[in-house]
């Protein structure tokens, strides 16, 4: 895909996603249900395996459906992590900046995960990437900010182990992935997640950890990536001197967080503008 390098206006599509950011407040999430402190973490979180349980997604078609989702930014040269399944089939795909702007992406989906690399010309301070090597222990906190049902919002989670996903429709595959178990979300914020697709997994010293792909609502469970989709995804991003230090989150605060993080557009909406 040609890069575009100036800053596009669409309308429409571009407005009414606009306008319905700006009529959805998402500062005040509420206080997570009591669980496990940080500092009552359970066991370390082992690797993936062949017995790991499966659930199956049907992943969004974009030569049916225009489809929207989040995305983030990992280098201040303009460099953007979302989910695959945002942008696969996608032949224009853009960043809402605000005030009915957008910004042309260029798309490169990653192999074996359900990750996708966006380029757009310059961006943001890019969000810290938590070390490839750290062990997760099961209990700890995570945070999702981004743009569900298209709107700002966020959700607070707890990491209960290992799944697979078995994906089915356009780029069926089985993906070893996280599974989380919701434990708060944006005040107000009722039904489906979807849109939340590509935002990140925040560790509470506001590094990005994983992915956010999937959810499960009869089960109350919101899956990401694994941190080895991360690291290779990421390893070809230079982070050197172009991250702003991720800032202290908790199950207090994590909404005015997210709020933050969009108003600097270190965490944006993307939108697919036509299907290949």
């Amino acid at each position: 895909m040609a890069r575009h390098l100036d800053w596009l206006v669409y309308g429409g599509l571009v407005a009414g996603a606009v306008a319905l950011s700006l009529a959805f407040r998402s500062a005040d999430a509420p206080p997570a249900p009591p669980v496990a402190g940080e500092d009552e973490l359970g066991g370390v979180l082992g690797p993936a395996t062949p017995f790991d349980p499966t659930v199956v997604v049907q992943a969004p078609d974009a030569r049916r459906q225009l489809t929207s989702g989040t995305a983030f930014a990992v280098s201040g040269e303009g460099q953007w992590l979302t989910a695959r399944h945002v942008v696969e089939g996608c032949r224009e795909a853009a960043l809402i900046v605000g005030g009915g702007r957008a910004v042309a992406a260029d798309i490169q989906l990653a192999r074996d995960s359900d990750i996708a690399l966006l380029t757009t010309d310059g961006g943001p301070n890019a969000l810290p990437v938590g070390p490839a090597q750290e062990r997760l222990r099961v209990g700890r906190h995570a945070y999702h900010p981004g743009y569900p049902q298209g709107r700002p919002g966020e959700a607070a989670s707890r990491l209960i182990g290992r799944e697979t996903l078995r994906f089915r429709g356009r780029g069926q595959r089985d993906e070893p992935v996280l599974a989380w178990a919701e434990i708060g979300r944006t005040e107000g914020l009722h039904g489906t997640l979807s849109g939340l697709s590509g935002g990140p997994a925040l560790d509470s010293q506001g590094r990005v950890i994983a992915v956010t792909i999937a959810e499960a609502p009869r089960r109350g469970r919101i899956y990401t990536t694994a941190a080895e989709s991360m690291a290779v995804a990421t390893q070809s991003v230079d982070q050197t001197g172009q991250y702003a230090p991720g800032a202290v989150i908790n199950t207090h605060n994590y909404g005015t967080v997210a709020d933050g993080l969009r108003r600097d557009l270190r965490v944006a909406q993307v939108v697919c503008l036509s299907a290949a």
